[in-house]
């Protein structure tokens, strides 16, 4: 892991992004964002992100599929991600976690409980 480490968000809401952004920078990490997931596997593979933030619902590509991508690609499996989403039945986040997810939050989140998320995978992860 670098320092700071290096968080990549996915999120096609600009005010989610930036919320975020503001928080987790303001926390130290360098923060890059995309706003597709299609972006953010073009990201993801230039940039090799500590963490991944991930929406589920985004056009282009889907964050299930962002995670599957991930899963498949040799140089990105086992990237920590944290899936964001307002899909908030037990069922997505058994989905989620079953494909592979460090964490999985509901949207609305709370940014000083997501910022606590983010610590605490990087650091099962550093």
């Amino acid at each position: 892991m670098r320092t700071p480490p290096r968080l990549l968000i996915a999120d096609d809401n600009p005010l989610n992004v930036d919320i975020l952004r503001t928080r987790l920078a303001a926390q130290g990490y360098e923060v890059l964002t995309a706003s597709d997931g299609i972006a953010a596997l073009s990201l993801a593979r230039a940039q090799q992100p500590d963490l991944l933030l991930l929406d589920i619902m985004m056009p282009k590509l889907d964050g299930m599929k962002v995670l599957n991508e991930l899963n498949d690609d040799d140089a990105l499996r086992g990237m920590p991600v944290i899936l964001l989403s307002a899909k908030a039945t037990s069922l997505d986040v058994e989905l989620g976690l079953k494909a592979g997810a460090s964490d999985y939050v509901t949207k609305p989140c709370d940014p000083i409980d997501l910022v606590e998320r983010v610590r605490s995978v990087l650091a099962k992860t550093g």
